[in-house]
């Protein structure tokens, strides 16, 4: 019996905008959890595996660690990743480039937001405690936004955040285990990508705070700027394409 065509059309994001997006935004987060772990006082913002761990360590009594601080970026991921879930549902009727672009929107502010208050610390790599709560909460909603949409997307070995699977896949698939390598130079890239990243904002600290955190709004940007120029093909339906 034939089933009735649903009203919202699927989409295939694998387009090169998105693919270039997906790459930039993993640049992001290596550049927010050095600033968060680094800075913030040993706590991540961006990879909630290592947070969960993290609080984990505190619980037992580990020396330098914050649950508090932790507990606070797991709970900000998750308000921003139920606020991605409700944008998603809501808009159910959009391509997932345009969600996309809204949640890289949102991202960017919440940044921005995060890097005007690390604006008091001047050139220390370090800010005050009654700021620190505040850079923690923006930065860790604005990955949960962002999360809760890319997970839509579901672009293979491209999550953003996390690389455990990828890097997993680069070694259970690789010809030494008698696999194919598949999707390697996706996988490979996600990898570096992140490295690059976490280095970069470990070098930019060196000069402030602000600097990783306004490197990141103005990535979140340009990544903006170039969907617009050049997204317009991943825009499409699924039905659309040729």
């Amino acid at each position: 019996m034939p089933t009735r065509p649903s009203s919202v059309q699927p989409v295939v994001a694998t387009g090169r905008a998105t693919m270039i997006a997906l790459i930039a935004l993993t640049f992001n987060t290596g550049l927010i959890d050095a600033v968060s772990f680094i800075s913030l006082g040993h706590v991540f913002t961006a990879n909630m595996t290592g947070n969960i761990v993290l609080i984990g360590f505190a619980v037992g009594g580990a020396t330098g660690l914050s649950a508090a601080r932790s507990g606070a970026s797991l709970l900000a991921f998750m308000a921003g990743a139920l606020f991605g879930g409700v944008l998603n549902a809501r808009h159910s009727d959009w391509t997932q480039m345009r969600l996309l672009k809204r949640a890289i929107v949102i991202e960017a502010a919440l940044l921005l937001m995060a890097a005007s208050l690390a604006v008091s610390a001047g050139t220390k790599n370090e800010i005050s405690p009654s700021l620190t709560y505040g850079v923690i909460v923006l930065t860790a909603l604005a990955m949960g936004v962002r999360n809760a949409v890319v997970r839509k997307l579901a672009v293979p070995d491209l999550t953003t955040t996390v690389l455990t699977l990828t890097v997993t896949g680069i070694a259970s698939d690789s010809s030494l285990a008698g696999g194919t390598n598949p999707r390697w130079r996706t996988r490979v890239t996600a990898v570096i990508t992140m490295f690059a990243g976490a280095t970069t904002g470990a070098m930019l600290l060196r000069y402030a705070v602000l600097a990783p955190l306004g490197a990141s709004s103005l990535l979140a940007l340009a990544v903006l700027a170039l969907m617009a120029v050049t997204g317009s093909q991943d825009a499409q339906p699924r039905s659309e394409r040729t």
